[in-house]
């Protein structure tokens, strides 16, 4: 197949600031191929007159209204509307490079089924991008230059909602969007990984993600921390775990407390290690922190590390390293 159809799903809610600009970046693609199912989620600024608006101009871009509320209601109908052979998201804040299409369709081609394509990603604000967005834009294209994603897959999601495309076969093995599972982007990244899709590298910059301060990854509890652990743990209790181990946590900070106590509510034995004099000895949740030390005496561990701090981390990872200990097979990084 040299010209497939390419479906982008673009749910939108009180976006008629941005729309035209997103819009336009897909008008001008160099790849022409495709069709836009553009789901309203129950919009009340000029977002849907606008959108109308280009579809009365392009008949490849079609509106269809969200019978449910939230993304995930809204891309199941964009998906049950789409006809295209591939599948690929767009946030209607941002804007794609005019290669995006051209590039990942290509890589699909080249590489056949079982693939996802992704591109780096550029975020750009009015206001100047803070230093967490940075430090996360250059770790996620560190990765995509390689395509090694899934290496890293439990620190963060590791394939940008709005820049993978892939087979609508494969989304369909991977369960597409049924899961009522948020955040949606990083649940269908854990199924990708679930289901061998494998990533495809690329060096090229192909999405601008737009940061300001009323964006949905911003405001909707569904992305807020205690959403991002809790699917973490799923997947790693499903995919990588082994109940033949012995467990581990690293850690007792914020997220080192809310996987034990996860773990206690599953009751799922695990050891607590820690590195704070004032903390070792002492009992959370009922459960004693012992000194790191103790990992030695256990036989083939897992660890999941929820330390945060970047120094911590390289010293806890030449300690495992030492002990002959693999990363996703022993040791699991959760920050």
């Amino acid at each position: 197949m040299q010209n497939p159809r390419v479906s982008i799903l673009i749910p939108f809610k009180n976006t008629a600031h941005f729309l035209p600009e997103c819009l336009d970046s897909i008008l001008e693609q160099t790849y022409s191929n495709w069709e836009v199912l553009a789901i309203n989620d129950h919009s009340d600024d000029g977002s849907l007159d606008l959108l109308t608006l280009y579809a009365k101009k392009d008949q490849r871009i079609k509106v269809f209204k969200n019978k449910g509320q939230g993304i995930i209601p809204a891309l199941r109908t964009a998906y049950k509307n789409s006809s295209g052979d591939y599948i690929t998201r767009m946030d209607s804040d941002d804007i794609m490079k005019p290669n995006r299409l051209d590039v990942m369709v290509k890589s699909l081609i080249e590489n056949g089924e079982g693939h996802v394509a992704v591109g780096k990603v550029k975020y750009f604000s009015e206001r100047g991008v803070s230093n967490g967005y940075a430090r996360y834009e250059s770790w996620l294209n560190k990765l995509t230059q390689v395509g090694k994603n899934y290496d890293e897959i439990y620190k963060e999601c590791v394939i940008p909602s709005p820049c993978w495309m892939t087979f609508k076969k494969d989304l369909e093995l991977c369960g597409a969007f049924e899961p009522d599972r948020y955040p949606e982007d990083y649940d269908l990244t854990f199924r990708f990984y679930e289901n061998g899709l494998k990533v495809i590298p690329c060096s090229e910059t192909l999405h601008l993600w737009r940061d300001y301060d009323s964006r949905t990854s911003r405001t909707s509890e569904h992305y807020a921390q205690n959403y991002f652990l809790e699917l973490k743990l799923h997947y790693f209790l499903r995919l990588d775990y082994d109940k033949n181990r012995p467990l581990v946590i690293w850690g007792a900070g914020f997220k080192g407390k809310s996987v034990a106590k996860l773990l206690l509510k599953a009751d799922i034995s695990f050891v607590w290690l820690c590195d704070n004099p004032k903390k070792i000895g002492k009992k959370i949740y009922g459960k004693e922190l012992v000194h790191f030390k103790t990992l030695e005496e256990l036989e083939s561990p897992q660890s999941i590390i929820t330390v945060a701090n970047e120094q911590a981390q390289n010293e806890i990872k030449d300690f495992l390293n030492r002990t002959n200990q693999l990363p996703m097979q022993d040791f699991f990084f959760f920050c």
